[in-house]
């Protein structure tokens, strides 16, 4: 079995290129090895439609064309920031777009894959928003829009998700183990992987009896990122700098 790396949290954008640099060496030194590359949300800090060719996504686009032209299959979710990755992004890249939640077979064990967003159910607001910002109405007058509203427009919307997210308890911002639980019991695994909070952990609890594991991915930096690597043998965290 070849290697399968999970990842989330990366977001790319023109104002962070030491990131976008990391992720481009990251594809062309680590994930050109492996068997399959799972993103779990959040690639970009924004996704303003597929239509968009500023920077960094025609180069990002090009990296992953190249790591799935190579071999290794290329699988991403929407996250909260780039919900709106659609088929050409995904014709593009050569990659496949997954639902959240998307259930996998994972060195051996079926795991439940999440962006993690739809966890934190205490966050009545930001459900709220979430249902608001993917409905049919708000995606169809967005995309509707030029390329420069839409980039007007979604870093207004990250200016006032800053200000909001920092009147909020961290309590209420993490996810809910009884929401945790019922997405386990729903989907019938023991163990679950995420992104989205930024809060990399590995937190094991007994379900209905049952020892399960729920895997935190880390959000990426300037300087370091790090994926979760599961094989036959292990899941386990690694840095990458």
């Amino acid at each position: 079995m070849s290697d399968t790396l999970i990842i989330s949290d990366l977001h790319l954008s023109q104002h962070r290129p030491d990131t976008v640099a990391l992720f481009l060496h990251f594809l062309r030194e680590r994930a050109c090895g492996a068997g399959e590359l799972y993103i779990l949300g959040d690639l970009f800090d924004a996704w303003i439609g597929d239509d968009n060719i500023l920077p960094p996504v025609p180069e990002v686009v090009q990296a992953l064309r190249q790591l799935t032209d190579g071999g290794c299959k290329l699988s991403v979710m929407h996250g909260n920031r780039d919900f709106l990755l659609g088929s050409d992004f995904a014709r593009a890249t050569g990659g496949k777009l997954l639902p959240d939640p998307f259930v996998a077979d994972l060195g051996g064990e079926t795991t439940l894959l999440m962006h993690g967003d739809l966890l934190c159910t205490d966050d009545l607001e930001y459900q709220q928003a979430r249902k608001l910002l993917r409905s049919p109405e708000f995606i169809r007058d967005f995309v509707s829009r030029t390329i420069e509203e839409r980039v007007q427009l979604a870093a207004e919307y990250r200016r006032r998700s800053g200000e909001v997210v920092s009147l909020k308890s961290a309590d209420i911002m993490d996810v809910n183990q009884q929401t945790v639980e019922r997405y386990m019991r729903e989907y019938q695994v023991r163990r679950l992987i995420h992104g989205h909070t930024h809060r990399p952990a590995l937190h094991e609890f007994q379900l209905d009896g049952t020892p399960a594991q729920r895997y935190v991915l880390e959000d990426w930096h300037e300087q370091t990122g790090s994926y979760l690597l599961v094989d036959n043998q292990s899941i386990r965290q690694e840095a990458f700098s």
